[in-house]
């Protein structure tokens, strides 16, 4: 009786046999499931990763294809962990995007390695510690075959046997006069990973590139692109799947972004950084090494009503050794001496002190 009731306490956590049975998931707040972005870096700044249930969108650039990066890290992730995925997008031949798909790197064992050359320059033992940044430290739900969430390295590709099995579906809308086949094809893919089956369906993946892309003739019709994102994310809400959805808003009305972005349960956007800004390379620190930004619009909340504060909600991408994928939180730069003062230059509390005195 003793132990029967331990577990009937209101402080014991109630483990669903989803995150037992299946790899790649991790609990949440609130009773909900993440799995993970395929984004060390972006699965701490959304507190765990994506909501199982959960329709995320991407607002897409029109000078850089930095949402393809988010898109293939998710979609590496998903087919490493054995979950089932199914890609859309406006190509004629959406299984060729396969082959660009990013795999699994050993970024711990490069920072060690580079340790290794940095003994060679006789550099002092107490700076060592700063020449390699720690990852998101998160345990394996696999057998410790995998982490919840790897470092992929954008120049090698993925091996054909992940995604040469049963549980990847490519559809192609380029010529589709409607949405109703991409649709059937959604609703038949997240049955299979419905919860009602006592929680042993496996946890899902869509990815849907460029959504009301031109190439698609359903493009200028907006009923039918906010019902379908509407029933798609109805859908999505009562199984064991994430949906992620890129679409340029540059390209649609405004009435129409609003209410897709209304719709989003999480919402990213990224953008280009323009070439030589020279007022932004004096503005920001390391900005040599940005590619793009990453703005954090919403952060999906499950089973809550508690509104989600951020650090930050603006983000620098990184290509860490032009390589594995890092996102960082902006650092304004030290104003020059020739500018204006410094951090560094004295002064005083009151408005009529002289250099380096203090007048109290």
């Amino acid at each position: 009786m003793a132990a029967t009731r331990s577990r009937v306490s209101s402080f014991s956590r109630n483990v669903s046999t989803a995150t037992s049975q299946n790899p790649g998931l991790k609990h949440g707040p609130n009773g909900t499931t993440f799995i993970s972005s395929g984004i060390p870096d972006l699965d701490k700044i959304l507190g765990g990763g994506f909501s199982l249930g959960s329709l995320v969108m991407i607002m897409e650039d029109a000078e850089a294809p930095h949402h393809m990066l988010l898109l293939r890290n998710f979609m590496s992730q998903g087919l490493v962990h054995r979950q089932p995925l199914l890609y859309a997008s406006a190509s004629r031949d959406p299984k060729g995007f396969l082959g660009t798909l990013p795999s699994p790197g050993s970024s711990k064992e490069d920072k060690s390695r580079d340790l290794g050359h940095e003994k060679d320059l006789r550099i002092a033992w107490q700076y060592k510690k700063y020449f390699g940044e720690p990852q998101l430290n998160v345990n394996s739900n696999n057998g410790g075959q995998h982490d919840y969430c790897n470092d992929f390295d954008l120049r090698k590709p993925l091996d054909r046997h992940f995604f040469g099995g049963m549980n990847v579906d490519c559809v192609s809308f380029q010529d589709s006069p409607n949405l109703a086949t991409l649709q059937d094809r959604c609703a038949g893919f997240l049955a299979q990973c419905s919860r009602n089956e006592g929680g042993t369906s496996p946890a899902g993946r869509i990815a849907i590139q460029s959504f009301c892309s031109p190439q698609c003739k359903y493009a200028n019709n907006e009923w039918h692109i906010l019902s379908f994102i509407r029933s798609l994310r109805g859908m999505a809400r009562s199984s064991n799947a994430v949906v992620v959805v890129t679409f340029p808003p540059s390209l649609l009305s405004p009435s129409c972004s609003k209410r897709l972005q209304h719709m989003a349960d999480t919402l990213l956007s990224v953008k280009a950084i323009p070439d030589e800004d020279k007022e932004l390379a004096k503005l920001l620190t390391g900005y040599q090494d940005m590619v793009g930004f990453l703005n954090v619009h919403k952060v999906a909340r499950l089973n809550t009503q508690v509104p989600v504060i951020l650090e930050a909600t603006t983000f620098s991408i990184k290509l860490q050794r032009r390589r594995f994928l890092v996102l960082d939180c902006l650092n304004q730069a030290p104003v020059d001496g020739s500018s204006g003062s410094s951090y560094g230059t004295l002064g005083g509390c009151s408005g009529s002190t002289k250099a380096g005195s203090l007048d109290f």
